[in-house]
């Protein structure tokens, strides 16, 4: 099992990234959360991970911190959760924003997801709520957010920022509508988090 990754930061194409390690070049699929927060290439990072094993593939996800990546496994244990609506999940909302839809019975916040219908959304306040029965409200509060940091330049971040969207499960008329208004001088990183908050506050 890969648990943890540091090395030097080679390429960032939402929602994919690439680690060098000693000479060997891992890829990872990330949060957007996690893609924002980590500095351009050609800097050192370190991601935690968490290796799934298909018969046809070996699949890498990486994690800007190990509450993130507790969620991640938390939530692909969930019926009809997989790791791809996983990551959309903690793509679209911070953890402590999560956690407190579950919290509140939120279902309507979770709908906005990719992915998300109104049983999967119920589905995940039942289950979730039973899997982290030690989260409470102050833990919420103690959480430390995570900054973004500068990233190099996208030669085209408007039509990188839709493809990471529709990767995510958006249909692509609505990772356009989503998109629709916002800056076109921001990062590409930028647009996605700015397309999230935008879709998540409805």
């Amino acid at each position: 099992m890969i648990g943890r990754l540091r090395g030097t930061l080679l390429e960032k194409h939402p929602p994919w990234l690439v680690i060098d390690v000693a000479g060997v070049g891992y890829e990872l699929e990330a949060s957007m959360n996690t893609l924002v927060a980590l500095p351009g290439p050609g800097e050192t990072v370190q991601v935690f991970t968490h290796l799934t094993v298909r018969e046809d593939a070996h699949l890498l996800y990486g994690f800007g911190r190990e509450q993130e990546r507790a969620l991640f496994r938390a939530l692909i244990k969930v019926n009809g959760v997989g790791p791809k609506l996983a990551l959309a999940i903690l793509s679209g909302m911070e953890e402590e924003q999560f956690i407190r839809c579950v919290m509140d019975d939120d279902v309507k916040a979770l709908t906005r997801l990719p992915g998300v219908g109104k049983k999967t959304a119920e589905r995940l306040i039942i289950e979730m709520r039973d899997r982290f029965p030690h989260w409470t409200r102050d833990t919420l509060d103690g959480l430390t957010e995570q900054g973004a940091s500068a990233v190099a330049p996208s030669a085209n971040p408007l039509a990188d920022a839709e493809a990471a969207l529709v990767s995510l499960g958006y249909k692509p008329t609505e990772a356009t509508r989503m998109l629709s208004g916002l800056d076109a001088g921001l990062s590409t990183e930028a647009l996605i988090k700015a397309a999230l908050a935008r879709k998540l506050a409805g």
